[in-house]
């Protein structure tokens, strides 16, 4: 390999690659921690170069609560951990509360990448203070903002920003049935059924409606939107507080060990993003898509194997909720037969949508 240039190697390496994983320019905001850092590695795996966007950086002072003691959730890192998976990262310090700073950094990925972005990924999103099942009238004005700030406005001036540097990498492509360019919100089950508070599940319902309509027009220029649902994460905030003794009041009792890792949010964006036009365009593109779900369709897993249940089956809202309310009013626990026997069925939407789930008393 000697007296090869690096230009030819790179292009050697990317011919290597099978269509769907030949290296992209992906975007991630609120790639620092959580569901976004998760997501920004596992697009790492696949080679791609990926910018990592999100307010906390080794090189500005920022307003985020700590997590955890220890832990180095800045740009840098989760660059530094896209590099280190096979991607090329790129940290860039962004406040999505911040037009211009969406605008400037946007940019600036597009004019180092040649005017194109092929992946965009919005999960930047700002913990509400406060009482987060509290009525919403009495929560004022700050949870509307807290939860619809970043997580709405922001989400909407990330993709009003990127879209020239999407639609250019959809005219680099063509007509061809590869994979098109991608925009994913990362929403979640309170765009459809009654979650925490008002406040918080507009803005989820927001984001859904924001997928479709993106969709609809930018069909005729070959960009898929999809929101995105993933289930019950361990964060590393969702781990703090576990650890804390706090996690069991926050979330209503739910057993976070079950839950989904970050990976496997990245892993049904690389299996969405991998898919060819026809499939994206007329399957996903405009609608939501639960992760747990997309990991049977699409064939993908937890690193050790395992594959859980959707928010929305039987399998998951039984031992959650129905068997402890069985166990509450009985005094006596719910056999191990009939806790194997719950089939993994899913209740269809429009039942899952009549309202939320039962408060643990």
């Amino acid at each position: 390999m000697l007296g090869h240039s690096p230009a030819l190697l790179a292009a050697l390496c990317a011919l290597a690659l099978p269509p769907a994983c030949s290296a992209r320019v992906a975007v991630v905001t609120g790639a620092t921690r959580g569901i976004g850092r998760g997501i920004a590695i596992e697009l790492g795996r696949l080679g791609h170069t990926v910018y990592a966007l999100g307010r906390s950086s080794r090189g500005r002072q920022t307003r985020d609560r700590p997590v955890a003691a220890g832990l180095d959730l800045t740009v840098e890192s989760t660059a530094e951990a896209v590099t280190a998976a096979g991607g090329v990262g790129h940290g860039l310090a962004c406040d999505t509360s911040n037009d211009a700073e969406i605008r400037n950094s946007l940019l600036k990925i597009s004019a180092e990448q040649g005017g194109k972005i092929d992946i965009l990924v919005c999960s930047a999103y700002t913990t509400p203070p406060g009482d987060l099942r509290g009525e919403f009238w009495t929560q004022g004005m700050e949870m509307w903002d807290a939860c619809n700030n970043v997580g709405l406005r922001g989400v909407y001036a990330t993709c009003l920003h990127a879209m020239p540097a999407l639609l250019e990498s959809s005219r680099s492509s063509g007509a061809s049935d590869g994979p098109p360019p991608l925009v994913i919100l990362v929403s979640s089950f309170g765009g459809k059924s009654y979650t925490f508070n008002v406040a918080y599940g507009v803005g989820k319902a927001a984001i859904d409606r924001l997928a479709s309509d993106m969709a609809f027009q930018l069909a005729k220029h070959r960009i898929g939107t999809i929101s995105l649902y993933p289930g019950v994460v361990k964060t590393e905030g969702n781990l703090e507080m576990e650890k804390q003794g706090t996690w069991a009041a926050a979330s209503g009792g739910l057993d976070l060990m079950t839950g989904e890792t970050p990976a496997l949010s990245g892993k049904a964006v690389c299996a969405l993003a991998g898919l060819g036009a026809d499939v994206l365009l007329t399957k996903y593109s405009g609608k939501v898509a639960v992760v747990a779900e997309l990991a049977k369709e699409l064939g993908f897993a937890e690193d050790d194997g395992s594959v859980p249940p959707s928010i929305r089956s039987l399998k998951y809202l039984a031992p959650n909720f129905v068997f402890p309310a069985i166990e509450r009013e009985s005094g006596k626990p719910v056999p191990d037969w009939m806790k194997s026997a719950v089939p993994d069925w899913l209740l269809p939407w429009s039942v899952f949508s009549g309202g939320p789930p039962p408060e643990p008393k």
